[in-house]
């Protein structure tokens, strides 16, 4: 079915079309789930698919990010497919490297010879009555290389390394001849770097570009978490919706608590003295304002559900706006 999208008349015709199009090979086969749905919470794989057609439809301005990171593999798979030649040449490489390079090879070709480079490759594998698959982006002798568009805060708080530890771990699961060694590369492409930032940060990457590696799963280890994890989707699948699991931390994305430190000690007043990441800190300082004033903790505020598909019909998503632990607007 064709997806449709809220709010089209707020994007011009000229943007829209790209943003409406994807070309992502999504697979509908029954009892089949991907690699990204594994790592997803319980109640954001099980949750969508009580949604009526129809409801809930992702705003269309909303798809640009997603758009930008298809548009950008896009555009590296094609590189390599159409240009690694000259490409490879321009940088320096010797073209008796350059011709060992194949692109996708098929089992039969590979020999102790020729440099195997895959792109873009879907890899099934069975799992009872489950088809986990996955559809990496690169991999290069052996290991698997991911392209993340991502912020500088993403990579700076590293809030999603566990999950690119465990994608990369189940890609190898899926294929551990093609996959063989024992680390992954995340390649960041950052969208919001400014030039100059490492300056006055050191932790700011010094380019629009960064490489990261990771240490994977083993393979026994991998396989233990695939069917924990497909267990726990059988268990709960017809599970009534106030009694799933809720959300942890992590998967909310919840920042870090803020302790507010109040000179006058009235913590009702809106602005506070100053603000710092722990209460030690916020102690020391009014210790040398004399002891005097008032320190009050705020919560870290959550926000993966503001996109997450589920938000219609989640009662926790509610509970969070109630308390103040998930700001709208």
């Amino acid at each position: 079915m064709t997806q449709t999208y809220a709010n089209v008349g707020d994007v011009p015709l000229a943007l829209a079309v790209f943003l409406s199009s994807d070309y992502y090979d999504h697979d509908h086969t029954p009892n089949t789930i991907s690699t990204t749905t594994l790592l997803k919470p319980l109640r954001q794989i099980i949750l969508p698919a009580r949604i009526p057609a129809g409801e809930s439809m992702p705003n269309l301005a909303d798809m640009m990010n997603s758009r930008m990171g298809s548009a950008i593999h896009d555009g590296i798979e094609k590189a390599w497919i159409t240009n690694h030649g000259p490409a490879m040449a321009a940088l320096g490489y010797p073209k008796r490297v350059i011709d060992r390079v194949r692109i996708n090879p098929k089992d039969d070709e590979l020999t102790d010879d020729i440099i195997p480079i895959y792109l873009e490759q879907r890899i099934k594998r069975q799992m009872g009555k489950w088809l986990i698959t996955g559809k990496f982006d690169f991999v290069g002798e052996g290991r698997v290389q991911d392209f993340k568009t991502t912020s500088v805060w993403t990579y700076k708080n590293q809030v999603n390394a566990n999950k690119y530890i465990q994608q990369g771990s189940i890609y190898r699961w899926l294929n551990p001849k093609m996959i063989h060694q024992d680390e992954m590369d995340i390649h960041y492409i950052f969208t919001d770097w400014k030039g100059g930032m490492q300056k006055s940060d050191p932790g700011y990457p010094p380019r629009r570009f960064h490489k990261q590696s990771f240490p994977l799963m083993s393979v026994g280890e991998t396989e233990q978490f695939i069917r924990a994890k497909v267990n726990l989707i059988d268990k709960h699948w017809d599970t009534d919706e106030e009694s799933l699991p809720l959300c942890d931390d992590e998967e909310l994305w919840r920042s870090e608590p803020q302790f507010k430190y109040y000179k006058s000690g009235d913590t009702t007043k809106s602005r506070s003295t100053k603000n710092f990441d722990s209460r030690q800190e916020a102690v020391i300082f009014m210790t040398t304002n004399g002891g005097t004033g008032a320190i009050k903790e705020v919560p870290g505020q959550v926000t993966a559900c503001k996109y997450c598909p589920a938000f219609a019909i989640c009662s926790q998503k509610d509970s969070l706006i109630a308390s103040g632990d998930l700001l709208m607007g």
